[in-house]
């Protein structure tokens, strides 16, 4: 009698991490686009997508009905529970420090400030401790407001390294807020390749309105991970790297045109997979090498950008975030503002970044001319990534590296 053969079960559905980070990509891209086309046409940008996301992440955990939906939809993802195990895994895999075994120092906090008359709801708490790993505080918004302002901005200037001293304006809590949401992030790598600073020499650099600067250029004879594309160079500069897999690094896009920028924000954010095609993973020769040391901080309150880009509900008073606390006063809730801060600054021996808000790979590579010239002396767009996910972690613009 012929034996029957069992057919193997399917497996259970599990989030994928890289179909999760190369969505999460997609939104950090439209936003940075909204972002350079208004509030940065003529300044200086840096700011963590990643921060922003985490945010929305833990306001959709809290929410229900067409708000949640919304937030869903606009973070490109499935399910509340899809987030929450993003977010889990982002923690755990992407995030860890690194400085203890060589690699660059990571901080990815996460804190709660709710009313202490309003009491969380167990659902909603389990999911905060659980998958975001955030501390939850008390606070009494009713009477003490500009201490609870005060708290939170001192949370995530030691989170940050002293970087972000101040994420809360003054004026943006009073006695009608109940719950803050903040989250913290902290990145400090020294480059794989170190530039010497005995080289390190001013040049021209070229803005927006035709005139120019004269800024201090880094430069090195080594070969360089770079790749030259239709109108635009990408020029990868990566950190050193720890004991485990994560390779964290910077890449520089570099439009062929002095006023190219625009057009190449344009390209990035509207072509699907753009970065997993263009990204340099060669060393070649480089011919004429220059990239200036610039310092970037840029604050911004994001609710404006987001209702353009279509989230509206969180923002409106039909709240929809019942999910969050066990009150009445959970039907009123809605979120007023998404407060975001960032800082950047790059130079010989790596890079040292931050964010805090409160309120992505193998790839084919073309063959290279033997050598290419990368003189970034016009305005460029930068991000830093994690590239065995894709994870970016900082995203900007440089416009004048003087211009801190």
């Amino acid at each position: 009698m012929g034996k029957t053969i069992s057919k193997p079960r399917p497996a259970p559905q599990k989030m994928d991490l890289r179909e999760s980070i190369a969505n999460q990509t997609s939104v950090a891209l439209s936003l940075s686009k909204q972002l350079l086309l208004t509030r940065a046409k003529d300044c200086n940008l840096v700011f963590s997508p990643l921060s922003i996301h985490v945010v929305l992440s833990l306001i959709a955990a809290g929410s229900t009905g067409p708000t949640k939906e919304q937030l869903l939809s606009f973070l490109k993802t499935k399910s509340t529970d899809h987030l929450h195990s993003f977010a889990s895994q982002l923690v755990t895999v992407v995030l860890a420090d690194g400085s203890a075994t060589g690699g660059p120092k990571l901080s990815f906090v996460n804190s709660v400030w709710i009313d202490q008359s309003l009491p969380l709801r167990p659902s909603f708490k389990q999911v905060v401790d659980a998958s975001y790993k955030a501390a939850t505080n008390l606070a009494d918004f009713k009477t003490k407001a500009v201490e609870v302002t005060s708290k939170v901005n001192t949370w995530a200037k030691k989170e940050t390294s002293g970087l972000i001293k101040e994420v809360l304006p003054a004026g943006s809590v009073d006695r009608t807020t109940r719950l803050i949401f903040a989250n913290a992030l902290y990145f400090k790598g020294a480059w794989n390749d170190k530039f010497n600073t005995s080289e390190t020499k001013d040049n021209d650099f070229f803005l927006l309105n035709g005139s120019s600067v004269q800024v201090p250029f880094m430069t090195s004879k080594n070969k360089q991970i770079l790749k030259a594309c239709d109108g635009f160079k990408v020029l990868g500069l990566p950190y050193e790297q720890g004991q485990d897999k994560r390779q964290f690094s910077m890449y520089l896009f570099l439009p062929d045109v002095r006023d190219g920028l625009l057009a190449l924000v344009e390209k990035i954010s509207s072509e699907s997979g753009f970065l997993d095609r263009h990204l340099p993973h060669k060393k070649v020769d480089v011919g004429q090498f220059r990239i200036p040391r610039f310092k970037i901080s840029f604050g911004f309150e994001a609710s404006k950008d987001l209702k353009k880009l279509g989230l509206v509900l969180p923002f409106s008073t039909e709240g929809g975030l019942t999910e969050m606390v066990d009150s009445p006063e959970g039907r009123s809730l809605y979120v007023s503002s998404i407060f975001h801060k960032s800082f950047i600054e790059v130079n010989e021996e790596g890079t040292e970044a931050a964010a805090a808000s409160a309120g992505v790979i193998m790839l084919k590579s073309l063959d290279l001319p033997e050598v290419i010239d990368f003189v970034a002396d016009h305005p460029f767009l930068f991000l830093v990534r994690e590239d065995m996910t894709g994870t970016i972690l900082f995203l900007g613009q440089v416009l004048n590296p003087l211009a801190g």
